[in-house]
């Protein structure tokens, strides 16, 4: 290749030039449609999140469970990304019960579903299934119909616990969908009112305690109709959200033993039964 030479008046006014040029290619390039940042990169796909992927990122992780005298039973929780789960491993390590991903939004559904859900069912345990709220996407009653049409339905067959709306932490954008305090509440009853009415079941709500006050306002309305399952990552559960006076099931980890986030039911097994019948 022939070496290109410069006069020595204008050269440093060419190299300039084309390093102007240059930059402003790269400029271009990274303010058209679909150019990639840093934040989309940091931006999970959807249909990836999980129960309690907001809480981790945004909580954080800060000890295990201290010892109590409180009847506790211990479940776990899974998603698709795990694959075929080795139910009579976790079985035979004390769990007793367990939730599967089975929807998100209206965009999703678990391929693994099937699996898991019987999986675990076969085993010996009393199984549910949840799903991850997208607030942003579609209304709670629109979601709520995905849900019970896609594995979150409920037989009276004392091993099937009621669905789970899964509301927390935005993974894929702001905190609370860019829904105001009453916007949120309004979206959560839309949910519950409707999963209800196709269920005959009050679906249990999962949050935290941090996201419910930042994005419901700390409401009170779900208190005396829904069973709470709070996500704490601690040493201890803490304070509540309002309106429960306890909890029902507490996520304490997120790196459980074999697989998924573990659980402690508040109660001994044939309350998580009780739960499962109504």
């Amino acid at each position: 290749m022939p070496v290109l030479r410069f006069r020595s008046g204008t050269s440093r006014r060419s190299r300039f030039a084309a390093a102007g040029t240059l930059l402003a290619a790269l400029s271009l390039l990274l303010t058209l449609p679909g150019a990639a940042s840093a934040d989309d990169a940091a931006t999970p796909e959807r249909g990836t999140a999980t129960m309690g992927m907001g809480v981790l990122a945004n909580e954080g992780q800060s000890g295990t469970p201290r010892g109590t005298r409180a009847t506790q039973t211990e479940g776990v929780d899974v998603a698709g990304y795990q694959g075929n789960v080795a139910w009579s491993t976790l079985w035979s390590s004390g769990i007793k019960w367990a939730y599967v991903k089975a929807t998100e939004g209206t965009y999703y559904k678990n391929t693994y579903f099937t699996q898991q859900y019987n999986g675990s069912y076969n085993v010996g345990m009393i199984r549910g299934s949840y799903h991850f709220a997208t607030p942003d996407t579609t209304s709670g009653a629109t979601q709520a119909t995905y849900f019970a049409n896609n594995g979150g339905g409920w037989s009276g067959d004392g091993k099937t616990l009621p669905g789970v709306l899964d509301i927390e932490w935005n993974p894929y954008g702001d905190s609370c969908y860019g829904k105001t305090a009453s916007g949120m509440v309004s979206w959560i009853k839309d949910f519950t009112t409707t999963y209800k009415s196709l269920t005959g079941r009050d679906a249990v709500i999962y949050t935290s305690t941090s996201w419910w006050t930042s994005c419901t306002g700390n409401s009170s309305a779900f208190g005396s109709t829904n069973p709470l399952w709070v996500a704490r990552y601690a040493s201890a559960v803490g304070t509540l959200p309002a309106g429960w006076s306890y909890y029902t099931m507490w996520q304490y980890t997120s790196s459980g033993a074999t697989v998924g986030d573990h659980d402690y039911f508040n109660g001994a097994l044939d309350r998580v039964k009780a739960l499962a019948t109504g």
